[in-house]
């Protein structure tokens, strides 16, 4: 297998990895937590991107795989004392499960109906773990220090949770592309063009929705566990921040949905934006706003994204751009 036959997924990882490898290099712990920040959104959006930008369904409600999968990883790190390895996967598992489940449901609506769908199903969830006693209720749980004595010690840890999540980024935009590229993958498209019509051709469009939405369900799940391993404790209104999602939509269709460059070029294009706006004294209270204004824009004037509006001006670059 030659790697020259897929230079948008080179692209795409070495711009991760060289990113990821600065703070690395430098040993530097700021410059570690700001590129954490931005690797999570990456992964966070192109795991979104699987769903929103394949089938065209938008979902407000994809933190609550991020929430779920932290809870659970959590609860098997402090109660049941397992390896982080071990919770990161019960975690990505609990996430998976869970949009399983819903899958099954709530995409059989389409259109407004299923995004106002997600954000109840956010909400719901929210309330559930604050009444879940097992969770720590409304307080959340947090994390004895010696645990991280397991790991050689609080720095270290952090460095292996990083490492982890530069893992499950290339893992994320690997599966990203894969899906763009394979059968099941045009199947998405075609429901995401004419969902009608991709079912009179042969596409069992709820099987595919259901895998899609499991798909970009997992890596939250993973993400959620290394972030409040991380913190160090948990709560309910952390864990399924719903403005997160819609910053999530923002960076997919920032960057540009259905591709597989859009959300790391949107994840990091907004983190660097939202980190402009929170140390100005004149923005940090409307950041929110400004990401909705942002989005009108991109709807508006740029549909198709950054990289979508590149690929239509630069059609030598397309296999690149993808």
């Amino acid at each position: 297998m030659k790697l020259t036959r897929y230079p948008g997924l080179i692209l795409s990882l070495a711009l991760v990895l060289l990113l990821a490898l600065y703070p690395a290099i430098t040993g530097s712990a700021s410059a570690r937590e700001t590129v954490f920040t931005i690797l999570m959104s990456i992964a966070l959006a192109s795991s979104l991107n699987i769903l929103l930008g394949y089938t065209g369904y938008v979902s407000f409600g994809h933190i609550v795989f991020f929430g779920i999968g932290g809870y659970v990883g959590f609860y098997v790190l402090t109660v049941l004392g397992l390896h982080l390895f071990i919770a990161v996967l019960a975690g990505g598992l609990a996430a998976g499960l869970l949009a399983l489940l819903l899958g099954k449901s709530i995409l059989r609506l389409r259109g407004a109906y299923f995004a106002l769908a997600t954000i109840g199903v956010n909400e719901a969830l929210r309330a559930f773990v604050n009444n879940f006693q097992p969770f720590g209720g409304p307080v959340g749980m947090d994390m004895k220090f010696a645990i991280y004595s397991e790991y050689g010690g609080a720095m270290r840890a952090l460095w292996i949770v990083y490492g982890g999540l530069i893992l499950i980024t290339v893992l994320v935009i690997a599966t990203s592309y894969a899906v763009k590229n394979s059968k099941f993958g045009l199947g998405l498209m075609a429901i995401r063009e004419d969902e009608d019509a991709a079912e009179v051709m042969g596409v069992v469009a709820p099987n595919a929705k259901t895998w899609a939405y499991v798909l970009s369900a997992i890596f939250p799940g993973l993400i959620g566990v290394l972030f409040f391993f991380k913190n160090g404790n948990i709560e309910p209104g952390d864990a399924f921040r719903l403005h997160l999602s819609i910053e999530l939509i923002v960076m997919v269709m920032l960057g540009g949905q259905g591709t597989v460059l859009g959300p790391i070029f949107g994840g990091a294009a907004y983190q660097q934006l939202r980190k402009t706006l929170l140390t100005s004294p004149i923005f940090k209270n409307i950041q929110l706003a400004v990401a909705g204004f942002l989005l009108l824009v991109i709807v508006l004037f740029i549909p198709s994204g950054a990289v979508g509006w590149l690929r239509s001006r630069f059609v030598n670059l397309r296999r690149v751009l993808e």
